[in-house]
């Protein structure tokens, strides 16, 4: 089966190609912003315009446009080569890369959130999710505490604040790996997981003055 990996959730905009256990082709670029113009020239670029069986794409949480971009095009990609389309966790996918390197470590993942809060969660040595994806401040995340294995983009600044040995493992999540995370986190619910709510009250829901 051919699949095709779609990760955009971060300042990571990475796609992959594989076949079987074969990496046919894999392009991991780290942008501020420009997810959008960028993601499907990537794909275009990929042995039979990136052609697959199944799509795999990234849930979130993470930037809301780079999350939407992501789901979109999947979706579209989907319906025209007539593949599967399944979603998956950003975190679970940092959980999976960080545990590559530490196997069987159960493994907390920090990454940068909005308005100075952080994505913070926890995985089990599975791979599985141990507790709900939670959104925090700093100091809330001290107070929560963390597993001895920290990954993410703030895996070092959150270990830092805790004060004590921790292995940290800073990385962005990468689609070339999406094959590590468990089957069980995988779904056909294409629903983005921002972990927090908007930053703008949607219309209908706005009082009148």
């Amino acid at each position: 089966m051919r699949v095709l990996a779609i990760e955009t959730a971060s300042e990571a905009c990475s796609i992959a190609l594989t076949e079987g256990a074969a990496m046919l082709a894999h392009d991991h670029r780290v942008m501020a912003r420009g997810h959008a113009e960028a993601l499907v020239p990537m794909i275009g670029a990929l042995p039979d315009k990136g052609r697959a069986d199944r799509i795999l794409v990234s849930l979130g949480p993470g930037s809301f446009t780079g999350v939407r971009i992501g789901l979109a095009t999947a979706r579209a990609l989907g319906f025209a080569w007539g593949a599967e389309v399944l979603g998956y966790p950003t975190l679970a996918l940092i959980a999976a890369q960080a545990q590559a390197l530490h196997p069987g470590e159960p493994v907390t993942v920090c990454m940068n959130g909005g308005h100075g809060e952080w994505f913070v969660q926890d995985f089990g040595a599975d791979g599985l999710t141990a507790n709900e994806l939670s959104s925090m401040a700093p100091a809330a995340a001290m107070a929560a505490g963390a597993r001895n294995l920290i990954a993410g983009n703030r895996a070092e600044d959150f270990a830092a604040l805790l004060g004590d040995a921790r292995q940290v493992v800073t990385l962005l999540p990468d689609a070339a790996q999406v094959g590590l995370v468990p089957d069980a986190l995988l779904t056909t619910h294409l629903a983005p997981i921002y972990g927090r709510g908007a930053d703008a009250t949607p219309m209908a829901l706005r009082k009148p003055a």
